[in-house]
């Protein structure tokens, strides 16, 4: 079903109002013949604490597992962002961005699944090997954005939700899911540019509220009015990581300044990183996120537990 005509929709394709977020061959091909990647290490070891128990209360415990995949366990239920438990975010299994480290939480290691959200399809947020086994294992509801149907249903999905920018779906008498807009833009394949919508998360979890930023440029003024909306976060889950070179992915992805502004843009309490150090996607070093958050971080006067920076497997409870 085609979505009807919007300020982000053309009946086509869609788009960011304001500035382009996706790049054309020729920056990607100016950017591939002229960077200077960072080395990497091979591999990392980790060792994750065990999960939190079941949160009593009213609480949340929100466990970063890598890049942009979180458990959030609720009394409600509990949800998974992004899952991507594959050694490579590529669309063959041979080539591609490989994994440095394992997973902070492994697939067979979670709890039963209740909601699964997935924010765009670029294959490191939307691995569809690590969707079908969700989908066997779990009588999960997939949540995505606008035009995922398909794509979730080939996974083995059976309850999908797709929403548009602003719309929410109630999960429960206690909990709702909105959509937020963020600056990005979507493909798996060429000729498949921006075919599907975008966005982020913001969670009314009882209580309490989680944005999940999902990956995104900065933008000020769109930061501050899903603050205003949504109301502002206990908890906001921010990219810090894929950002350089700058001329290339500063339309699509913050870099750590960036994120400690969009975490004081949204008036969010507690912020959260990820996107860094599962998979090399840009030119940055692995741990140059973290050390670069840790001075922007300074430079705005907050402290480490206003902006955490957690292992994989570490967890945060709100």
């Amino acid at each position: 079903m085609t979505p009807p005509a919007s300020d982000h929709f053309n009946g086509k394709t869609f788009f960011n109002p304001g500035p382009r977020a996706d790049r054309g061959l020729l920056d990607v091909l100016r950017w591939q013949f002229t960077s200077r990647a960072a080395r990497w290490p091979r591999w990392v070891d980790i060792a994750p604490p065990p999960l939190p128990p079941a949160p009593q209360g009213s609480a949340v415990a929100v466990t970063w597992v890598n890049h942009a995949t979180f458990l959030l366990q609720t009394p409600w239920g509990n949800l998974l962002t992004d899952p991507v438990f594959s050694d490579r975010v590529s669309p063959v299994s041979w080539a591609g961005p490989r994994r440095v480290h394992a997973p902070g939480v492994a697939l067979d290691a979670l709890p039963r699944i209740d909601v699964v959200l997935v924010s765009h399809d670029h294959y490191d947020h939307c691995d569809l090997p690590s969707l079908r086994r969700l989908a066997q294992r779990h009588p999960a509801l997939f949540v995505a954005p606008l035009r995922h149907h398909a794509l979730l249903a080939a996974a083995g999905a059976h309850r999908i939700v797709e929403l548009d920018w602003w719309q929410a779906h109630q999960l429960g008498p206690e909990t709702a899911v909105t959509l937020t807009p963020s600056r990005h833009w979507s493909r798996r394949h060429i000729g498949g540019t921006n075919h599907r919508l975008w966005g982020g998360f913001h969670l009314r979890l009882g209580p309490h509220r989680v944005w999940f930023v999902g990956d995104s440029g900065y933008d000020q003024e769109l930061f501050r009015e899903i603050g205003r909306r949504g109301g502002a976060p206990d908890l906001a889950l921010v990219p810090i990581g894929a950002y350089e070179p700058r001329w290339f992915m500063s339309a699509a992805h913050m870099n750590p300044a960036e994120a400690v502004r969009t975490h004081q843009d949204s008036g969010a309490r507690r912020s959260v990183a990820m996107h860094w150090g599962a998979f090399q996607l840009t030119d940055e070093g692995r741990d140059e996120p973290v050390r670069a958050l840790e001075q922007a971080r300074a430079s705005a006067g907050l402290g480490a537990k206003e902006f955490l920076v957690l292992q994989p497997g570490e967890s945060v409870t709100v």
